[in-house]
């Protein structure tokens, strides 16, 4: 039996105005998004390579962090496709991939220590502990399942 080998891309949406307002992403935008520029740039041939197992597994807006599955071999038409996505849900955006990786862990891994030197940047503008551990809270809670992978 042979095991099916997967990607899981981790890309960050920046809104193409530069605004720090919250995002509202949802995965099934981000999804849609992938797959319509796919299919405009690859056609049908690339549509149908990412059709299974393609996923839009994790979307967080507080951080504007997804996270995509993809199966290994057509995961290299996303990743030539992810950075020209433009329109997410009626957005303007830019999509930078941050990292590529082989399981769910080792991608949350990433993020895990990626987040931690974002915190540490954006420490001096807080005015108060509160504050400080406000934003801790929301930056480090990725997801509950993320509390396995220590």
């Amino acid at each position: 039996m042979v095991r099916f080998k997967n990607r899981y891309i981790t890309v960050e949406i920046v809104p193409a105005d530069g605004s720090d307002k919250l995002l509202i992403l949802k995965t099934t935008a981000v999804q849609n998004a992938v797959q319509k520029k796919v299919q405009q740039l690859y056609g049908d041939f690339g549509a149908a390579a990412i059709k299974a197992g393609f996923n839009a597994k994790y979307c967080n807006a507080q951080t504007r962090i997804a996270l995509i599955k993809a199966r290994h071999g057509p995961h290299k038409f996303l990743l030539n496709s992810i950075s020209s996505i433009n329109d997410v849900g009626g957005r303007l955006v830019t999509i930078n991939i941050l990292y590529v990786g082989a399981t769910m862990k080792h991608c949350f891994l990433f993020l895990r220590t990626y987040q931690q030197k974002k915190l540490e940047e954006m420490w001096d503008s807080f005015r108060n502990d509160q504050q400080r551990k406000e934003m801790q809270e929301a930056l480090m809670t990725l997801t509950p399942a993320m509390k396995d992978f220590r």
